[in-house]
């Protein structure tokens, strides 16, 4: 059984318990926009009541018994607050003992899907890089204002002979792209659970200066041969060490042979404490991983890696020179599928390598149009929250939109809206391929720095203006196509609208004042020849006693007869003259499915709408199409006239009270130009639910008959 996920706590302590308490987790780490946990059983966790926790904006389960959890840019403070709390003091991984059931589960885990090497491979993959988000774009942000200074001429900043100022300003960025290697071999260490130094100090011994300067055929260190590639002008050199010929390459920004280095240590490592005595691994098993894995690197995964980068990158490479158009559509339109599943890391990776072998990179380009067509959907779904009033929409699109045009992170997007409405990618697509085909029309682009694609990093591209066009185009295709066709079905539109018209309608006010008077049941008070009395308000305001009897309504039947007031109930009156239907007939999901409570609808016989019941009005909509009133005794009702009337913008709504305002049962609400409603083409059935339905013993519809305003149609009990 799940743990329950609804109850008080915070975020932290909601997915904690979604996720099966802190003694399921087996490790816990974050990237820049994800929670990454390591279960002990998977199927603990509930990934539904996950998702409907404010704050979280997706969860993504994986084998393995994986689990992501898409918080945003919050993710950082929500990792502190739950490695905080007070049941992960032992810290996420603490062993348990293993029972029958968790045997078979292992077994099962190693038999699910016939894939899971594949999700583990790219797991790896993903693991490695994506703590370094944070510094890969802080050094693509160096490399853009530098960018900008040099295109308004402040700096030449290519020149051989630039100013030592500007040589450190190079040496800032170039830190993070020539030292990645080591970067990379810490996390793929750790990743694979061996000592995360080791795997750094390994990829270190071949970036040293003293490992690097053999490289120089002048250096006059003995035992190096130099030969000159006639066809493509390239030198490579070859060191004699210990008798055995080494090739030497320069690693810096290489990808490949950290994550191939590590791969091999993590066998090496792990075998090495199977053959130590625990209690000189300290000393032994680092040890022997280096005397070990430092030759191995030089000799044999180093210049493999090399290769491997490099036939990759020749091959893109051979595909963007010879079908230029084919390659820059094909990579933004992949993009949108490989993002999500966290397979785009080794693309990114094969950028590093084009921009340390060829000097540039020519995928970044195309790959800016899926991004922009991305964040111009999200434009799209901000613009259209502007015009319904989505709030929380609204919020969640603004927050993704200023990550991704000023940082390049497109995740928020993603996880936040993108994969929740099945209408967005579609027309993302659109927006992708247009801005490719631009791309390759134009002759492609490329660029010299490894860089997010963001509104900041726009000058690093090459040629800016066929850049600027891609992505102008990219954003604006899908931003339009979003915004007129909308990312929610009709229905689903309907539905949110309604959900919106109630929130808005009984949003919390202040507590009434004391010594408000008790509720005046509606129809109890009996009087010579008539069913009860409603209070009217007269044109001057002043409060008068009128018969409110029930009548027949044109072409209908005659009323059966109201149903006795129970005691210690409340009666609520109809709003309007018409015919009663059931909440199923009123053609609404929303209000069918009685999501805002129990009530009625009414089939208007004219535009006079007025309060069913004495209370406060909580809120008046400034449309006049919804009215939320709180009774004495706390019982909720919403009037809403219409459905999706909220479009008129109150035409054909003359509004008669103010939020705040106390009424009695029978006070004019509004008067509502009925043939203007049909005329707009929205249903004119109003309705009338108790919102709080469910912290009441009962709530009785009336229905199926034709009444005056006023009359009793539902029945509420304590």
């Amino acid at each position: 059984m799940n743990t329950p996920v609804a109850g008080p706590g915070t975020l932290a302590e909601r997915i904690l318990r979604g996720v099966g308490g802190a003694e399921n987790i087996e490790s816990l780490t974050h990237c820049a926009t994800r929670l990454r946990f390591q279960l002990h059983d998977g199927a603990k966790a509930d990934p539904a009541a996950l998702d409907a926790l404010d704050g979280v904006m997706a969860t993504v389960p994986q084998s393995g018994d994986r689990l992501q959890i898409v918080i945003g840019g919050a993710v950082a403070r929500v990792w502190t607050e739950i490695m905080n709390l007070p049941s992960m003091s032992g810290g996420a991984g603490a062993a348990r003992p293993k029972s029958d059931a968790d045997v078979k589960a292992e077994m099962r885990a190693r038999s699910r899907g016939r894939y899971a090497w594949v999700d583990n491979f790219f797991e790896y993959l993903s693991d490695s890089f994506r703590p370094l988000m944070g510094v890969l774009l802080g050094s693509s942000l160096i490399i853009a204002i530098a960018s900008v200074l040099d295109a308004l001429g402040v700096v030449d900043f290519r020149a051989a002979d630039k100013s030592a100022s500007w040589v450190f300003v190079d040496a800032m960025w170039r830190s993070v792209l020539y030292f990645l290697p080591i970067m990379v071999a810490y996390n793929a260490a750790k990743k694979l659970k061996v000592d995360p130094w080791v795997g750094a100090a390994v990829m270190a011994a071949v970036m040293t200066p003293n490992f690097t300067g053999m490289l120089d055929p002048d250096s006059g260190i003995p035992g190096i041969t130099c030969t000159t590639n006639a066809t493509l002008g390239t030198q490579s050199c070859v060191a004699h060490v210990f008798g055995l010929p080494m090739q030497l390459n320069d690693y810096g920004g290489q990808v490949f042979v950290p994550l191939m280095m590590a791969a091999v240590l993590a066998l090496v490592h792990k075998g090495l404490q199977k053959v130590f005595p625990e209690t000189v691994h300290l000393v032994f098993v680092p040890f022997f991983s280096m005397l070990i894995m430092i030759p191995v690197t030089a000799f044999l995964i180093g210049p493999m890696g090399v290769w491997a980068g490099n036939g990759l990158g020749e091959g893109l490479s051979w595909l963007n020179g010879n079908a230029p158009i084919v390659f820059a559509i094909l990579i933004p339109l992949l993009y949108p599928f490989l993002v999500p599943l966290g397979l785009h890391w080794p693309l990114n990776a094969l950028m590093l390598v084009n921009i340390n072998t060829l000097g540039y990179d020519f995928i970044q380009g195309p790959m800016g149009a899926w991004n922009f067509a991305c964040f111009g959907a999200t434009a799209g779904v901000l613009l259209l929250s502007l015009r319904h009033r989505e709030a929380e929409m609204r919020q969640t699109a603004t927050g993704a939109l200023a990550a991704g045009l000023l940082g390049g992170i497109s995740e928020p997007s993603l996880y936040g809206i993108h994969l929740r409405f099945k209408r967005i990618y579609p027309r993302m697509l659109v927006g992708c391929l247009v801005g490719g085909v631009i791309v390759g029309v134009m002759g492609g682009v490329d660029t010299e720095a490894f860089a997010f694609t963001s509104l900041l990093t726009i000058p690093v591209f090459s040629p800016m203006t066929t850049y600027v066009i891609a992505i102008t185009a990219a954003f604006g295709v899908s931003m339009a196509l979003v915004y007129f066709s909308d990312f929610r079905t009709p229905e689903d539109r309907a539905r949110a609208n309604a959900e919106r018209d109630a929130a808005e309608a009984l949003a919390p006010e202040e507590t009434a004042t004391a010594g408000a008077r008790e509720l005046a049941t509606v129809g109890t008070a009996k009087t010579t020849g008539t069913a009860g009395t409603t209070a009217t308000m007269g044109t001057t305001g002043t409060a008068t006693t009128a018969p409110a009897p029930v009548t027949e309504a044109p072409e209908t039947q005659p009323e059966a007869p109201a149903p006795e007031a129970p005691a210690q109930g409340t009666v609520l009156a109809a709003p309007v003259a018409g015919r009663v239907v059931d909440l199923d007939e009123v053609g609404d999901p929303v209000f069918a499915s009685r999501a805002l409570g129990e009530g009625v609808g009414i089939e208007p016989a004219d535009g006079h709408v007025v309060a069913p019941v004495d209370g406060e009005l909580a809120v008046v909509a400034e449309t006049g199409h919804a009215f939320g009133i709180r009774t004495a005794d706390g019982v909720e009702v919403l009037i809403h006239v219409g459905i999706d009337t909220v479009q008129m913008n109150g035409e054909g709504f003359d509004v008669r009270v103010r939020a705040g305002e106390r009424v009695r049962a029978g006070d004019l609400l509004v008067e509502v130009d009925l043939d203007a409603v049909r005329a707009a083409e929205h249903p004119a059935v109003t309705l009338m639910t108790v919102t709080n339905t469910a912290e009441l013993a009962s709530v009785e519809p009336h229905t199926g008959r034709s009444v005056a305003a006023g009359a009793p149609v539902v029945t509420v009990r304590r």
